[in-house]
């Protein structure tokens, strides 16, 4: 998709020129800009929510303080590492979280510990660089509010191995083929958002799967996204990682197809109807070959196969109707917003109609007076 022709520099995408397009655009913003404007360091909170990251959580803590980002929140899960003294002593705000997993974290944190109005995310292992901050930031200023950093646009040696790699594939392909958006990197955990943004998202994911959740709801309310190149480093010699390949994959995945009921209903339902269908289709095809060839009866496999196409056929079709009350839906929504929006401009120009000193004229000279 190319991007629209209104002065800016290729891929670089301004929220609300395309009023036909999706709110969300995944546009990655060039490393040639070199003037960077971002919000003031002092509206902004960088979180770090750690468990068992007592090597390198100082690190990352003294890494933006130097930066200039005197607000850094490290949230806790439980660690016996040392990880609270380290990030404490670095010059942090650390807080114990009431719960477990980081979904958990982050979500109290943004609720209850956060007064800022922006946000930056990330791990505290020492992955993610300070000096990529600005740049993070900066379209949060520019009308986005929701930054994914892309750590593929320089992956270094060793920051991920080959199965971890193939993994973030396959959820970056599934995320797109269900929820119809590219984000090139969905499970970063490099982020910037505005606290606005973030409380208008439903939110449940306590573990791994919070990135794929925000993500999922920046599509569902076209929250304005885009994504930015940033630099994944190897893990500091010394840290262990709490990431469980197979476990946390099925997890993310099952987000990813879950939360399609509300996103992509015809996926959601109509993927397991096909399944259902092509499943009672066979068996059916099975017990007929077997009559017409052996004359051999299957009634019990003949139920199943009739009861898998039943099913399968019930399911698309329910897939198709909650797909139409879907758009139904957003279409009233859409609506609902501008009528809003209209109501607010009028209000707005009425109260500068009230301010504004009124004009009349002398009859007599035809000279103007204010009231």
């Amino acid at each position: 998709e190319q991007p629209p022709s209104d002065g800016h520099a290729p891929g670089h995408t301004v929220p609300g020129k395309n009023a036909d397009g999706p709110r969300s655009d995944a546009i990655n913003h060039g490393p040639d800009e070199t003037a960077i404007a971002m919000p003031d360091s002092a509206d902004v909170t960088v979180l770090v929510p750690t468990l068992n990251e007592g090597e390198t959580v100082g690190g990352v803590v003294a890494g933006f303080d130097e930066a200039g980002y005197d607000d850094v929140l490290v949230v806790d899960g439980g660690s016996t590492d040392g990880t609270r003294g380290a990030a404490r002593d670095a010059g942090a705000r650390v807080v114990r979280q009431s719960g477990s997993g980081k979904g958990q974290a982050v979500r109290e944190a943004v609720h209850d510990r956060v007064d800022r109005s922006h946000v930056l995310l990330l791990d505290g292992d020492g992955t993610y660089r300070p000096e990529d901050a600005a740049a993070m930031l900066a379209p949060l200023d520019e009308g986005y509010d929701h930054v994914i950093g892309n750590r593929f646009a320089d992956l270094r040696p060793g920051a991920m191995t080959r199965l971890n790699r193939l993994g973030n594939w396959l959820i970056n392909r599934a995320f797109g083929l269900i929820h119809g958006e590219s984000f090139a990197d969905v499970l970063s955990g490099y982020r910037a958002f505005s606290r606005e943004s973030f409380e208008r998202m439903r939110l449940d994911s306590d573990g791994f799967g919070v990135e794929t959740e925000m993500a999922v709801e920046c599509v569902k309310r076209g929250i304005p996204t885009t994504v930015v190149p940033v630099t994944y480093l190897p893990r500091p010699a010394g840290s262990s990682t709490n990431l469980r390949p197979f476990r946390d994959g099925g997890v993310i995945l099952l987000e990813i197809y879950r939360r399609a009921k509300t996103n992509n209903p015809l996926f959601y339902f109509g993927s397991v109807g096909l399944m259902s269908l092509f499943s009672g289709g066979g068996v059916a095809v099975y017990v007929a070959v077997e009559w017409v060839t052996r004359r051999i009866s299957h009634e019990v496999l003949a139920v199943v196969a009739a009861f898998g196409v039943i099913v399968g056929v019930q399911l698309l079709m329910f897939g198709v109707l909650s797909d139409m009350l879907l758009d139904l839906h957003e279409e009233q929504m859409r609506r609902i917003d501008e009528r809003a929006s209209e109501d607010e401009r009028r209000e707005s120009e009425e109260t500068d109609g009230r301010e504004r000193p009124g004009r009349r004229t002398d009859g007599a000279g035809g000279r103007e007076e204010r009231d």
